[in-house]
């Protein structure tokens, strides 16, 4: 799977240090730059052309939310995750408005920003797997998907569990046989670990039953597998 290349754009470098660290530890994301300015955030972005940014609000040479609307009007693809300690409400309108994929209050925790990039890679699954565009799509891409026949809401899915995603999966599993997180990763075109969220959910939810076995080399492997 093609990474998610990232650029942190943050002027406090103990911060920035911080945000690095966590991104680190992401499954199959590549941090490809680190700006402390506006001005190295707008040369990174150019020349990197990140698919996710982390951008803060305030810089000594100018306001985060002046980066994001240039990055719009330059019909630029990168999206950003605004990680901020602006706490007022406009500027919150301001982000909603620029169309930023989230908004984290600091200080930022590890989960938190996980949880964020998860969603994010699951958003771009679903664009990628895209061929033709029925309103039910539009609505799970989008947030105002609320209405009474929004399989999640039906559901009461949980945070991190997207309707469209737990579909593909279970119409995998109706064929029958048994599955490791990676080959049912591979096999709707997500992650290993996003796989293995969804299958433990209908793990939980008793839907499928999971097993340990162990390889050629020995090494243990959970696997899924239809209830009986």
């Amino acid at each position: 799977m093609t990474p998610i290349r990232l650029l942190i754009v943050e002027d406090d470098r103990k911060i920035a240090e911080i945000q690095r660290r966590f991104v680190e530890r992401l499954e199959n994301v590549e941090l490809c730059g680190i700006a402390h300015t506006l001005a190295d955030a707008r040369d990174l972005a150019e020349v990197m052309a990140p698919e996710l940014i982390l951008l803060d609000v305030y810089f000594p040479d100018g306001n985060g939310l002046d980066l994001l609307r240039e990055l719009r009007a330059s019909d630029s693809s990168s999206d950003v995750i605004l990680i901020t300690a602006a706490k007022e409400v406009e500027t919150l309108r301001s982000a909603l408005r620029g169309g930023v994929f989230d908004y984290i209050l600091k200080p930022l925790v590890f989960e938190r920003l996980q949880e964020a990039v998860n969603r994010y890679r699951e958003h771009l699954d679903r664009l990628s797997g895209l061929h033709q565009l029925a309103q039910k799509e539009v609505d799970a891409l989008l947030p105002r998907g609320t209405g009474e026949d929004d399989p999640a809401k039906r559901e009461r899915l949980p945070k991190g569990i997207d309707a469209l995603t737990l579909d593909k999966i279970r119409e995998v599993t109706a064929r029958g046989g048994q599955w490791s997180a990676e080959e049912m990763g591979g096999e709707i075109g997500a992650s290993r670990t996003t796989a293995r969220r969804y299958l433990e959910y209908l793990v939980g939810n008793s839907e499928l039953q999971a097993e340990v076995t162990y390889g050629s080399v020995g090494r243990p492997e959970r696997r899924y597998f239809l209830k009986s």
